[in-house]
């Protein structure tokens, strides 16, 4: 039986304007083979270990439907899987926030992309600890 929450909740969601204009700034970048991932440790106390915001280019996918159903897909990988990054931000004691953007221009299905996601997960943890 599975005692962790598999949760996405409002406050995990990386909203904050003035957040993520900084995160752009200077914050550190990693491309994987689905995702560019922007990163940094978080500027201020957050309820959660992580705040991430998910985004797809209107450029590589023309319709809204078709952008949705990938932040959709990424959402749902992610939420499945970020007790990778939880439990090793816990460990850390470290809070980041990031933004994931997709590379490429079809959209994959889910098992791709959440084989992509965990190779993310993993390599933010790689890059996390390599800046500590």
């Amino acid at each position: 039986m599975n005692t962790r929450r598999e949760t996405f909740e409002k406050s995990e969601r990386l909203c904050s304007t003035k957040i993520i204009s900084g995160l752009f700034e200077n914050g550190n970048i990693f491309h994987t083979s689905l995702f560019k991932v922007v990163w940094n440790i978080s500027p201020v106390l957050l309820p959660y270990p992580v705040q991430a915001a998910f985004s797809v280019s209107k450029r590589g996918f023309r319709l809204a439907v078709t952008r949705n159903l990938f932040k959709r897909r990424i959402r749902e990988a992610y939420r499945k899987n970020k007790f990778l990054l939880y439990e090793f931000l816990a460990a850390e004691n470290k809070q980041i926030v990031f933004i994931v953007i997709v590379k490429g221009d079809k959209v994959s299905d889910f098992a791709t992309i959440e084989n992509s996601t965990i190779e993310m997960l993993n390599r933010l943890i790689v890059k996390i600890r390599a800046k500590s």
